[in-house]
């Protein structure tokens, strides 16, 4: 495509019912995917959490999806994938009336609106209690939390705590979460609230993202824990980021339903030609 005309990308505030909320996302309309050296500058350059690229097929509906932060190409992403369907609904890429299907590296996931809001439907990526000592006792180190039960998913460690005001106070030391092989941390406590289930926060640095405000994809894992601790399948979690976002939460099986509203801050022009 030439510079000249440009890429077209939005900026999208995800988990937002109004602007400057939730978790931001970059959403990139290509033709066909260009090299990832490309992507991967593209997104070291916008410096969100997560760009996300989407590539249409010859089928309605059914569309390619990557994701990138500004330092790495990441398996699944929540926001951003509410922030492609909603650009795509947007500016009439789709029939609203079927789901939207994204390829991606985590499977196919399908996306459906009903009214302003969009449901994601994702797989479940349930917590195991098989970490070493070692790891934990560095890890609430770095935390700075005197106690806490360290669980981990197929994606990020999990550590759940009593009080939702020992998540909302923590400090990380982020040189030392940097060095925890995983892609992050989630740390969750009971919610506050009557309308709150449970609070979070997550902390990324190893993906170049101190702390995540809303991630979609770590209800992945949230959500089945609260399920089986409360005794529900329907939850409402709270990030309790600077910025905060909410995220209804569906347990049904292996999936998680992930249900949120966006709201498009931005739209320009990519300049510089895919490699």
């Amino acid at each position: 495509m030439s510079s000249t005309t440009g890429i077209p990308i939005w900026q999208v505030d995800a988990f937002a019912d109004r602007p400057f909320g939730g978790n931001p996302a970059a959403v990139c309309i290509l033709e066909r995917y260009p090299g990832d050296q490309w992507m991967q500058r593209v997104a070291s350059e916008i410096n969100l959490s997560e760009t996300a690229f989407v590539v249409p097929t010859d089928e309605a509906n059914n569309l390619h999806l990557r994701w990138f932060t500004p330092a790495t190409e990441v398996d699944l992403c929540g926001h951003a994938t509410l922030a492609a369907a909603h650009t795509l609904i947007e500016q009439k890429r789709v029939d609203t009336s079927l789901p939207i299907r994204f390829q991606t590296r985590s499977g196919e996931l399908r996306c459906t609106r009903s009214g302003s809001r969009i449901t994601l439907d994702f797989p479940a990526t349930p917590a195991r209690n098989d970490v070493e000592a070692s790891t934990a006792t560095t890890l609430l180190a770095a935390l700075g939390i005197a106690e806490g039960t360290v669980l981990q998913s197929r994606l990020d460690l999990l550590v759940v705590v009593d009080e939702g005001q020992i998540v909302q106070s923590l400090r990380p030391d982020f040189n030392a979460l940097e060095r925890v092989e995983k892609r992050g941390v989630m740390v969750t406590a009971p919610g506050q609230t009557a309308d709150v289930d449970f609070i979070s926060r997550y902390f990324a640095p190893r993906c170049g993202i101190n702390e995540d405000p809303v991630t979609g994809s770590a209800h992945c894992c949230l959500a089945p824990y609260w399920s089986e601790e409360l005794g529900k399948t329907s939850l409402v979690g709270y990030q309790a980021s600077a910025r905060g976002g909410a995220v209804r939460c569906e347990v049904a099986g292996d999936r998680v339903l992930l249900t949120g509203t966006a709201v498009t801050v931005l739209e320009g022009r990519l300049l510089v030609d895919p490699e």
